[in-house]
């Protein structure tokens, strides 16, 4: 093997940050994040681009805010001249590979990535394009409504973890692989779950044990619709409220089962790290543990993702490097970080990096250095009728759309966001210092009719493809079976030889 380090990035769907405030919560049964967490850079204020899957992906994988992607929602297309950390990567001779989910949209399924391991679990296609201009229409054939909360509980098999039982196979297949010498050159490889996302269903053995569990309640209970501030309101008239009855009981059988599921993922997960072990790899290899975006669990009757508050859009995130102290960074960072991160401990030139990203590495931080700029999130994706955005940086977090009041909330006061302080006379000077900010950042007319653009034309063209025969651009799995086990083109002794490992013991 090269000396270069092997990069390991474990991605998870929907996982709640306020969960992780320095590693996996005590109540969590969860011992493989736990030991990962202890020897890791631990960034309790993590946020991601946007709290939706396709977005916040894009996001993640490019360094760049949705606005510079054009990725606005779940169903517009990441353009393939975008240069993702895969690419930077695979340029400086990484061997590139994903397992699992990425939710790419659009005919380009690689990004920058050398292989593909499975296919995605959501669609690549147009068809979940949301409409600016017919706001408060609902889509109901893929919208979220509250049967996930409803139909919580127990299942040995589910859409999801056929899916995850997959993702994790096929990472340890091709941990065994990289071990064995099959590639000379480091490698990069992405492991990405669909759990713990709804819908809140989980396997037996997990479910137990949380049974006596303290935290099956959310914070802050359930409040009056009419409480609620606006973008909240469109969240629920979007998830269909008024069609089901949520009764305590069901919130507790959903968090139960969301708990359970990343319980399910710790295992996952410790396959994938005992392979790591079991094949000399994990000295040299950094392991980079995140989630897409968050899920508010139930938070004042709020689920699922799609808003700035903490639940949704915090993430978990730890590094765990050999020349990384292990520590807890309380500074907000975000997952735009990931790119410059790992292409910094690929000791890859950054000077042609930061032009691409609006991140920047956290290993700097991690070496007891400040961060240079605040935390920015976009958001124009179902649930919304204009763009919203937000800025966190130290103790606060300000969220502005064109159609609300702004909200700006102290978290080291009000870490439940109760409290709107934008319109409070003793923090006027806060507030306005980050109204200025956003208008020195966004243009929101002009973002407006971006996204509107977007989802107009890709209106035209989803119907189009949709007429007559359809060619769909969800990625096929390339097995060469003549390549696999033993074939007659090859010598049995060096295909036993070759395959074990270690040799010898």
């Amino acid at each position: 093997m090269t000396a270069r380090k092997n990069i390991l990035i474990l991605m998870v769907d929907q996982l709640n940050g306020t969960l992780f405030p320095d590693g996996p919560a005590d109540f969590l049964h969860a011992p493989n994040l736990k030991e990962l967490a202890a020897r890791s850079v631990r960034f309790q204020n993590t946020y991601t681009a946007s709290p939706l899957c396709a977005p916040g992906r894009a996001s993640f994988m490019s360094g760049q805010l949705p606005r510079r992607t054009g990725v606005y929602d779940n169903a517009a297309e990441f353009a393939s001249d975008i240069p993702t950390y895969a690419h930077h990567l695979r340029r400086a001779g990484y061997t590139t590979c994903l397992s699992g989910k990425m939710h790419f949209v659009g005919p380009d399924q690689m990004h920058g990535f050398e292989e593909r391991l499975t296919t995605d679990i959501y669609p690549a296609d147009f068809g979940w394009t949301p409409d600016y201009r017919k706001p408060g229409e609902r889509i109901d054939w893929w919208y979220h409504n509250m049967g996930s909360v409803t139909g919580a509980g127990v299942a040995e098999i589910s859409n999801q973890m056929e899916y995850d039982d997959d993702v994790a196979f096929q990472a340890v297949r091709k941990i065994h692989d990289f071990g064995r010498g099959k590639n000379d050159r480091p490698f990069c490889l992405t492991v990405s779950f669909t759990h713990p996302h709804d819908p809140y269903v989980a396997r037996r053995k997990y479910w137990d044990l949380y049974q006596d569990c303290a935290h099956l309640l959310p914070g802050v209970p359930a409040r009056a619709y009419e409480a609620h501030d606006p973008h909240s309101k469109r969240i629920f008239d979007a998830n269909d409220w008024r069609s089901f009855d949520i009764t305590e009981e069901d919130i507790r059988k959903s968090r139960r089962a969301y708990f359970a599921n990343i319980s399910y993922l710790d295992d996952k997960i410790g396959e994938i790290l005992h392979a790591l072990e079991a094949m000399h790899l994990a000295e040299n290899t950094t392991i980079l543990f995140v989630s897409d975006h968050g899920d508010m669990l139930g938070e004042r009757g709020l689920w699922f993702k799609m808003t700035f508050f903490e639940g949704s859009s915090r993430v978990p995130l730890m590094v765990a490097d050999k020349d990384l102290a292990p520590a807890h960074i309380t500074a907000p960072v975000s997952t735009l970080d990931v790119l410059p991160t790992v292409c910094d401990i690929a000791d890859i030139d950054m000077s042609e990096i930061m032009p691409w990203t609006d991140g920047e590495s956290l290993v700097p931080l991690a070496n007891g250095m400040g961060r240079t700029s605040p935390v920015l999130m976009e958001y124009a994706a179902e649930a919304s009728y204009a763009p919203m955005v937000g800025i966190r940086e130290g103790d606060w977090k300000y969220i502005h759309c064109e159609l609300d009041p702004p909200q700006l909330f102290n978290l080291a006061d009000d870490p439940y966001e109760l409290t709107n302080l934008a319109d409070d006379p003793a923090h006027a000077d806060a507030s306005a210092r980050f109204a200025d900010a956003v208008r020195a950042r966004w243009e929101m007319t002009t973002y407006d009719a971006e996204v509107r653009q977007s989802q107009a034309k890709r209106w035209i063209v989803y119907e189009a493809l949709r007429n007559g025969a359809y060619f769909p651009w969800d990625y096929q799995p390339l097995q060469k079976a003549s390549e696999r086990y033993m074939r007659n083109h090859m010598d049995l002794n060096e295909v036993e030889e070759g395959r074990r490992f270690p040799r010898g013991d």
